[in-house]
C-alpha cells in the first residue's frame, strides 16, 4: 500500500508539473500494445490513404507497442498544449494558413517543455530511463492521448477534448516507471454531426473518422512534394487548413493560449495576396526562420500559392488524385 501510495503521489505531481509548464491537459497510461489502433491503421495504409507519405509503412510495429522505443516502457504521460489563437489573420484579401503556423514551430516550444517535465520527473525517479516524443518518431500521438484520458477522436480524425476543444498540440513521455494510471476513457461524443465531413471542399473525409490524406488540404500544401495533378478547391489555403476543426461544434469551448511564441507576427498579420504571390526566397527564410512553413520550402509555397489562386472546380468534378 505504502509502494503505491508513493507511485500515486508522484504521478499526481507530475501531472500538476506539466499543468504549471503550461500544458491543457495530462493524463497517463499503461504503455502496453496498441492492437486495436494497430489494426485501423494498417487498414487505412492498405487502403493508400497515406499518399506519399512513405514513413508510415516504416517502423509499424514500434507505432504500435512502446516497448520497442523506450525498454522497459511501463507508462505514457500524454500532454496537450492549446494553441487557439486570441488574434486570426484577416481573410479579405487573403490567403489562409492554419492556426497552427501561426508563430514558433511547435516542435520546437513543446519539445523544451516536455524535456522540462521529464528532468523534473527523473528528479522524482533517478532510476527512470524514458524518451519525450513530440510528433518525432513512430507514436501514434491521437491514440495515446485518447487511452490517456485526454478526449475522444471526432468523425474529423482530430482528438477533440470536450471542455477544450480541438486545437491543441499532443505529446508524450514514455518512461520505465509505473506510475498510477488516472485516465478515465472518454466517449465519443460527435453524434449524428457531420459538419466537417459537409464542410471539407475535397472530400477527404471519405467517412467518419476516415480520412483520405491524398484529398486533405494539410496533405497537399505540406506533405505532398510534387506539383498537382490536378485542381483542387484550396479555398485560399496555402499551407495546412482548420475547416474541419473551425465548423466542429466542439470548438466553442476553445479558448485563446497564453503562449507568446504562438502568436501571429505583424509582419504575417499585414500580409495581403500581394504580398504572399511577391514574396522572395530571403523574405520567406527570413520571415519563416523558426516557423513550421519552413516544411513545405519556399517552392512548395510558391506552388499552392499558384493553385489556390486558380479558379477551384465544381463539387461534381472532384476526384481523386
Amino acid at each position: 500500500m505504502k509502494l503505491a501510495g508513493f507511485f500515486e503521489n508522484n504521478s499526481e505531481l507530475i501531472v500538476n508539473k506539466a499543468l504549471e509548464l503550461g500544458f491543457s491537459a495530462c493524463g497517463i497510461s499503461e504503455a502496453n500494445h496498441l492492437s486495436g489502433d494497430a489494426a485501423f491503421m494498417e487498414e487505412w495504409l492498405s487502403n493508400g490513404y497515406q499518399g506519399d507519405m512513405s514513413y508510415l509503412d516504416r517502423n509499424k510495429e514500434k507505432r504500435y507497442n512502446p516497448q520497442l522505443l523506450v525498454e522497459n516502457a511501463w507508462s505514457v504521460v500524454s500532454v496537450l498544449y492549446n494553441y487557439f489563437p486570441e488574434e486570426q489573420m484577416q481573410t479579405e484579401n487573403n490567403y489562409k494558413i492554419s492556426k497552427y503556423a501561426y508563430g514558433t514551430d511547435y516542435h520546437i516550444v513543446i519539445k523544451e517543455k516536455l524535456q522540462e517535465l521529464f528532468r523534473f520527473t527523473k528528479d522524482l525517479f533517478p532510476d527512470l530511463t524514458g524518451r519525450v516524443f513530440t510528433d518525432s518518431a513512430p507514436v501514434l500521438d491521437r491514440a495515446w492521448a485518447q487511452k490517456s484520458g485526454l478526449g475522444f477522436i471526432g468523425k474529423n480524425t482530430c482528438l477533440i477534448h470536450p471542455r477544450k476543444g480541438s486545437f491543441h498540440f499532443i505529446g508524450h513521455l514514455i518512461i520505465s516507471i509505473p506510475l498510477s494510471i488516472n485516465s478515465i476513457p472518454v466517449t465519443d461524443y460527435c453524434g449524428t454531426c457531420r459538419r466537417c465531413l459537409d464542410a471539407c471542399p475535397t472530400g477527404a473525409l471519405v467517412a467518419p473518422h476516415k480520412l483520405d490524406a491524398r484529398k486533405c488540404i494539410s496533405y497537399l500544401t505540406i506533405e505532398n512534394k510534387e506539383a498537382f495533378s490536378q485542381h483542387f478547391e484550396f479555398n485560399d489555403w496555402i499551407f495546412g487548413c482548420d475547416i474541419c476543426q473551425d465548423v466542429c461544434p466542439w470548438n466553442r469551448f476553445s479558448e485563446p493560449h497564453s503562449e507568446p511564441r504562438f502568436r501571429l507576427s505583424d509582419e504575417i498579420k499585414n500580409m495581403r495576396k500581394t504580398d504572399w504571390e511577391s514574396i522572395t526566397e530571403e523574405s520567406f527564410n527570413r520571415i519563416f526562420k523558426n516557423s513550421a512553413l519552413k516544411r513545405t520550402k519556399y517552392s512548395g509555397l510558391k506552388r499552392n500559392i499558384e493553385a489556390a489562386g486558380k479558379s477551384p472546380v465544381k463539387a461534381d468534378e472532384k476526384t481523386s488524385i
